[in-house]
């Protein structure tokens, strides 16, 4: 089975597998994708909810791999849909592909490249340099905004 991002109904992915996706990903189509998404699932497309406790795994390991502030409620919950269902996540997103990497879930990209390595992200405070294994809104010795840094 595979579990389809909007990029799959942007870029036309056609599949003979069978496919799923979540309610959440037809709110962020439009035009001709958003039709293509009304068609796979009258064609038999499963429509998906995941369980809030998978939901909140995946948060959890968004937030180790650092990418919680760049995921969208609809990408958490399209992973939680992919790992429930031992799927495939089809996506080109690669902040997703990072976490899927974190939680075994394999992806099939379709524009884009795949990430060749899983990154664990750090964060540095913009003012006093000091670098932190988590997201926060502030830098909690200068008050500084902290940014994503390639741990690379």
């Amino acid at each position: 089975m595979q579990v389809l991002d909007s990029s799959a109904f942007i870029h036309e992915y056609h599949t003979d597998d069978q496919t799923a996706s979540i309610p959440l990903v037809s709110d962020e189509l439009e035009g001709e994708a958003s039709f293509r998404f009304d068609a796979m699932e009258g064609a038999g497309m499963h429509i998906h909810i995941p369980a809030s406790g998978t939901v909140e795994k995946i948060r959890r390991a968004a937030g180790e791999t650092g990418d919680r502030e760049t995921l969208s409620d609809t990408d958490i919950r399209l992973l939680a849909a992919a790992f429930e269902l031992d799927a495939t996540l089809v996506t080109d997103d690669y902040a997703m592909q990072n976490v899927a990497e974190r939680v075994n879930v394999h992806v099939n990209v379709i524009a884009q490249d795949g990430i060749e390595e899983q990154r664990d992200w750090r964060f540095q405070c913009q003012g006093c340099g000091r670098e932190f294994d988590e997201h926060k809104d502030r830098c909690p010795i200068c008050g500084m905004e902290l940014a994503r840094k390639n741990p690379a």
